[in-house]
């Protein structure tokens, strides 16, 4: 079967499952939109400052707009977060203390953070640097929660609970909302004061609420991923608790400044839109998940999440089993691009990342996940983690172009 007939067949087959996206887009856009109309978002809230950032009134009404429409008690939305692993890491130097421990709860973290926490690096400043113990929660064989684990994993000196949403580069499936209801619940009747800490990246907009809505005390990730709506061109947030957002703004700012700093640099009405857009651009790249899904199940690939599968986030991972066949999908979606459709991916190092990357990404927003791109670590079993797509039909076009760049190994 060639490519555009088997992509044919995979748009008839998800027809059903794309109906239901687009319901959930709509609860979801209504849930922005009641945000917006109480907090009277107007033109005026477009207008920035500048120096400081002091008294920035669209800055300060799109916290509470964010707050609101993820189920939290207050948010720091900023473009001085550099990326969703610093807003994470300002959330954990913010809350953690020399002594605390942090356990993480769904496996190893995502590679960025091993540096933050002190599993590699050296003289960085990691939290291991400070005093801060780390403890992990291996997954089960079956690459679940270990459920049983955790009801007795919480000690005297767990400060902190790390929940990773996301698979990210590891083969596990990535958390529902009900199963972080399921961590927080848990925790929490062994230590109410345990912080429960979430990694929201690729998440946000994938279901009808929030970690935030179900318990999570905090949670931070990127405005270049799904709440970012595709034009957002930089930045992060940190949503929960006021007491521990704005603990979280005083690593990104200094004591005493906080959450009340930070010029916008003009960037509000992105901001704004870019959080109105969400629904949709999430709906978009769930859609072009389920196609990979199910296109590449179809041509004998091992696939996660499987094509039918509820989705949990924007990520969909594809085991391709050589390198080869890796750099040549990259260099497929590359291709089919709308920026730099010219280039050729090629392996190499990556800031915070411990192995070689193959990366194709030619997006309007350098980096954004949102956007559609592909990229995977040259390690076994040589994976290939797709994301986003601001339209499902431009995931479909490049589908087909990788479908035959991989045939032709």
């Amino acid at each position: 079967m060639n490519s555009p007939t088997l992509l044919k067949e995979a748009e008839q087959a998800l027809s059903l499952i794309f109906s239901g996206i687009d319901t959930q887009v709509k609860k979801n856009l209504k849930r922005l939109l009641v945000a917006f109309r109480q907090h009277r978002v107007g033109a005026h809230h477009f207008s920035g400052v500048t120096g400081y950032g002091h008294s920035d009134l669209g800055r300060e009404v799109l916290d509470r707009v964010f707050a609101q429409a993820l189920g939290a008690e207050a948010a720091a939305v900023r473009v001085q977060f550099v990326s969703g692993t610093h807003a994470i890491a300002c959330a954990l130097y913010g809350v953690l203390r020399p002594g605390d421990e942090m356990l993480a709860v769904a496996g190893a973290p995502y590679d960025t953070l091993e540096e933050v926490i002190g599993l590699r690096g050296h003289q960085q400043g990691s939290l291991a640097e400070f005093g801060i113990h780390y403890r992990q929660l291996d997954l089960t064989t079956t690459g679940e929660v270990d459920w049983q684990t955790l009801a007795h994993a919480i000690k005297s000196e767990t400060r902190l609970v790390l929940i990773q949403r996301s698979c990210g580069y590891s083969w596990r499936s990535s958390l529902a909302i009900a199963d972080i209801e399921k961590i927080v619940q848990i925790v929490k009747q062994q230590n109410p004061n345990t912080i429960c800490f979430v990694d929201n990246c690729y998440g946000e907009f994938i279901e009808s609420c929030e970690p935030t809505s179900v318990g999570a005390d905090l949670m931070a990730g990127s405005l270049i991923k799904n709440p970012g709506g595709t034009i957002v061109t930089a930045g992060g947030y940190v949503a929960g608790r006021a007491d521990l957002v704005e603990m979280a703004a005083c690593r990104l700012t200094a004591p005493g400044i906080g959450s009340s700093g930070g010029a916008t640099f003009d960037q509000n009405r992105l901001l704004f839109q870019g959080l109105f857009l969400a629904p949709q651009m999430v709906g978009e790249a769930m859609k072009g998940n389920h196609l990979t899904a199910y296109v590449f199940d179809q041509l004998g690939y091992p696939v996660n999440p499987l094509p039918m599968a509820p989705r949990r986030d924007v990520i969909q991972a594809v085991q391709l089993g050589s390198p080869d066949k890796l750099i040549a999908f990259c260099r497929a979606i590359q291709q089919q691009s709308p920026i730099g459709s010219y280039l050729d991916p090629v392996p190499a190092e990556m800031p915070g990342y411990e192995s070689e990357l193959v990366m194709a990404g030619g997006t309007f927003i350098d980096g954004s996940t949102s956007e559609l791109s592909a990229d995977g670590p040259l390690r076994e079993p040589y994976t290939v983690f797709c994301q986003g797509g601001t339209h499902w039909t431009h995931v479909s076009i490049a589908l087909e172009a990788a479908i035959d760049a991989i045939a032709a190994i």
